[in-house]
C-alpha cells in the first residue's frame, strides 16, 4: 500500500528535463544575458551555475567513497567528534595555566600554548602543565622555542600509554620564517631544520598521536589569497616537508604522519566546506603517490582557524556572528579541531567573555544542534559535490604549477606565490573599497553612535610590512584607519541630508547616504523630508554641519542641485546622492561632488577628511 502510494505522489511530480528548466528561466529573463545575470564568477578560478541537478553528478569523479575510506572525502573517520580548540598566551605560565584549567572546565578538550619567552625552561613548563591530565586533553605548543618544548615535554610523557598522547607543535619554517620573515637559512642546501625534525621524529617514533610539523595555511588567508590559493600553497608547503622529511630518513608513512595542517575557514559559507573536502582527497591522492604501507598514512589531520582577515574592530560584536557561521563551515565540512577567534582578538588581549563566547559556539554546534552526530551532512549535495571537485581541480592546476618550479620553497623564492597572494589581496581590497564584498560595521551599515574605545590603538588598524613576503592583515584595515583618524582628531565633522523633491528617492539616498558617511566616522543628521530647497539649506547652515548631501530624484536634481549650491555657497561641501543624467551640467556649474553604488567608497571618503582637515 505505501509502495502504491509514492508512486503516486511521484506521478504528480513528474521530472523535468533541464532543457525545459532552461526554457522557463530564459523566459523570465526577457532578454537579459543569463550569463551577466545568474552565473557567478568566483575569484577561485571557476563559475558557478545557478542550480545543479543529479546529472552535474555524473562528473564528479569520488562520488562512491564512505567516511573514513580513501580519499577521505567524507572524513577521516566513521564519526564527526571534531575537538573544541583555544590557543593561550604564555607570559606568566602559572596564569596561563589557571586559564587552560578553566578552559577545560568549560568545555574544551584542546589547548594551544603560545610560548613568549625563549627563556621558557623546565620549570615554567612544569607549572603550566601542573593539574592538567595529558592523557585526557590534546595539548597543542607554538610560539619561541617549541623544538625546545618538544624535546623537553619527552621526559613529561614518559611512561604514559603511547596512545593516550595527543600532542601537536607548530614547528613550520616554511611558512612561519621563509614565508612570513624572508628567513630562508634554515631551508638552504641540505636544509638543517628537516633533518633536526626527522631526528625529534626518531625520538618520538612511538607515539602515533604527536603531530610535531604544522603547516600553518592559515597565513595565506590572512595575507588575502582565495580559497582555492589557500590550499594550493597548503597543500604544496605539506608535500616539501613530506619529500624533505623522507630525504632526511624517515619513511613516508611517518612523515606524513607526524604533518598537521592548519587552514582558516573564511565566512564564504559553502565553498569552506568544499575545501575541506577537497583537502582531504588531494593529500590523500598527494601521499598515495609514495607508495605508504598503510591507506591511512593520507589521512589530513586538519585544524581550522576562523578567520581574522573578516574580523572588523569597530561593531565587533559582529565577529561573533562571523565566527559562527565559519565554525558551521568547518564542522559540516569535517575538520579534526577547531578555534573560534574572539571577537575582540583585532584590538585586545581576549577577556574571558569573549573567551566563553568562542567556546560556546561550539558547545552549542555539539550539544544544541547535534552537528557531532552527522558525518559529512552535505555528501550527496548536488552544489557542494560539485563545488569539492570545482575547488580540487583548481588547487590541483595551482599546486602542480608550484611543483613545476621545483616545489614551495623555490617557487616562494622566485616571488610567484607572493605575487598570485598579493593580486588576490588587491583583487579583495577593491571589492571592499567599493562594497562589493561587504564587511558589516567596517565599509557597510556602520554603528553611527560608535566611536573608537581606549583598547583601539593605531597598531590595531595597521596592516603588517615587508616585501616579498606574506602580510597577514585585516580586509577592514583601511575603512577602520580612517575612521579612527576621524575619532581621535578632536573634530566632529557632519553630514546634513538636505531631503526634497520626490519624497521615497529622497528617503532612500539619504538612507544610503548616511551609510555612505558613517563609515568614516562623520556624524549624520538625517531628515525626513523638506518642502523646499531654501528650506532645507537653512536647516542645514544652522546646523553648521561641513557637508550637505543633497537627496532627491536623478529628475529632480537638474534644477534643485543648482539652487541648493547658491544657498549653501562656500560655506558647506555640497555633495549630490547619485548619478544622474544631468550630472556633466551639474559639473560645469561647479556642483562636482557625488556619490553612488558605483563610488569607490574609501577613496572618496578619504578625499572628504582631507578636505576637512581630519587627514
Amino acid at each position: 500500500m505505501a509502495d502504491n502510494n509514492k508512486a503516486r505522489l511521484f506521478d504528480e511530480f513528474p521530472p523535468v528535463a533541464t532543457e525545459k528548466w532552461e526554457e522557463v528561466i530564459n523566459a523570465d529573463l526577457k532578454g537579459a544575458d543569463y550569463e551577466r545575470r545568474l552565473v557567478w564568477r568566483t575569484s577561485e578560478g571557476f563559475n558557478v551555475r545557478p542550480y545543479y541537478r543529479a546529472e552535474d553528478l555524473a562528473k564528479v569523479p569520488f562520488l562512491a567513497g564512505q567516511p573514513g575510506s580513501f580519499p577521505f572525502v567524507r572524513g577521516t573517520g566513521k564519526c564527526n567528534e571534531w575537538r573544541i580548540h583555544q590557543t593561550i598566551a604564555v607570559v606568566d605560565p602559572r596564569k596561563a595555566n589557571a586559564e587552560a584549567i578553566a578552559a577545560l572546565e568549560a568545555g574544551c578538550d584542546s589547548v594551544g600554548f603560545c610560548i613568549a619567552s625563549d627563556d621558557f625552561s623546565e620549570g615554567d613548563l612544569g607549572a603550566l602543565l601542573n593539574g592538567i591530565v595529558l592523557g585526557a586533553v590534546e595539548i597543542v605548543f607554538c610560539g619561541k622555542g617549541t623544538p625546545r618544548v618538544a624535546e623537553m615535554m619527552l621526559a613529561r610523557i614518559d611512561g604514559m600509554d603511547p596512545h593516550d598522547v595527543r600532542m601537536s607543535f607548530v614547528i613550520d619554517p616554511v611558512v612561519k620564517k621563509l614565508s612570513l620573515q624572508g628567513v630562508s637559512g634554515c631551508c638552504e642546501g641540505g636544509g638543517k631544520c628537516f633533518a633536526k625534525v626527522a631526528a625529534l621524529a626518531g625520538k618520538y617514533e612511538k607515539y602515533p598521536r604527536v603531530r610535531l610539523v604544522t603547516v600553518s595555511g592559515d597565513k595565506f588567508n590572512e595575507s588575502g589569497a582565495t580559497i582555492t590559493q589557500e590550499l594550493a600553497f597548503t597543500l604544496a608547503v605539506g608535500h616539501e616537508y613530506l619529500v624533505r622529511l623522507m630525504e632526511a630518513g624517515l619513511s613516508v608513512d611517518r612523515a606524513a604522519g607526524i604533518i598537521r595542517f592548519s587552514m582558516a575557514v573564511s565566512s564564504n559559507y559553502f565553498m569552506e566546506i568544499a575545501k575541506f573536502r577537497a583537502a582531504r582527497m588531494l593529500w590523500a591522492n598527494i601521499v598515495a603517490q609514495y607508495g605508504p604501507a598503510k591507506e591511512c598514512a593520507g589521512k589530513m589531520l586538519t585544524h581550522a582557524v576562523t578567520s581574522r582577515w573578516n574580523q572588523t574592530v569597530y561593531d565587533p560584536h559582529t565577529n561573533m556572528l562571523r565566527g559562527t557561521t565559519e565554525a558551521m563551515s568547518a564542522t559540516i565540512g569535517g575538520v579534526h579541531s577547531l578555534e573560534v577567534v574572539p571577537f575582540d582578538a583585532p584590538f585586545e588581549n581576549p577577556t574571558e567573555f569573549s573567551r566563553r563566547i568562542a567556546r560556546n559556539v561550539q558547545l552549542l554546534l555539539k550539544h544544541e544542534s547535534h552537528f557531532d552526530q552527522v558525518v559529512d551532512p552535505s555528501g550527496g549535495s548536488y552544489y557542494i559535490e560539485t563545488l569539492t571537485d570545482s575547488i580540487a581541480n583548481e588547487a590541483w592546476k595551482l599546486f602542480r604549477e608550484v611543483e613545476a618550479k621545483g616545489g614551495y620553497i623555490a617557487a616562494f623564492k622566485e616571488g610567484f606565490v607572493t605575487g598570485a597572494v598579493e593580486a588576490s589581496a588587491a583583487a579583495k581590497d577593491k571589492a571592499v573599497a567599493t562594497r562589493r564584498t561587504v564587511l558589516l560595521g567596517a565599509n557597510q551599515y556602520p554603528n553611527f553612535t560608535e566611536t573608537a574605545g581606549e583598547a583601539v590603538t593605531a597598531a590595531a588598524v595597521e596592516p603588517a610590512t615587508g616585501s616579498g613576503v606574506l602580510r597577514p592583515y585585516r580586509g577592514a584595515m583601511p575603512f577602520e584607519q580612517i575612521r579612527l583618524a576621524t575619532d581621535r582628531s578632536g573634530k566632529t565633522p557632519t553630514a546634513f541630508m538636505l531631503t526634497c523633491g520626490t519624497l521615497a528617492m529622497a528617503r532612500a539616498r539619504a538612507q544610503f547616504a548616511c551609510n555612505f558617511f558613517a563609515c568614516a566616522g562623520i556624524r549624520v543628521t538625517d531628515n525626513t523630508f523638506f518642502a523646499s530647497v531654501e528650506e532645507g539649506a537653512k536647516a542645514a547652515l544652522a546646523s553648521g554641519a561641513q557637508i550637505v548631501v543633497m537627496c532627491a530624484a536623478d529628475d529632480d536634481y537638474a534644477t534643485l542641485a543648482p539652487e541648493a549650491a547658491k544657498l549653501l555657497g562656500s560655506k558647506a561641501i555640497l555633495v549630490v546622492a547619485g548619478a544622474p543624467a544631468s550630472q556633466p551640467e551639474l559639473e560645469a556649474q561647479g556642483i562636482t561632488h557625488f556619490i553612488s553604488v558605483k563610488s569607490n567608497v574609501l577613496e572618496t571618503l578619504k578625499g572628504y577628511l582631507k578636505e576637512l582637515g581630519v587627514l
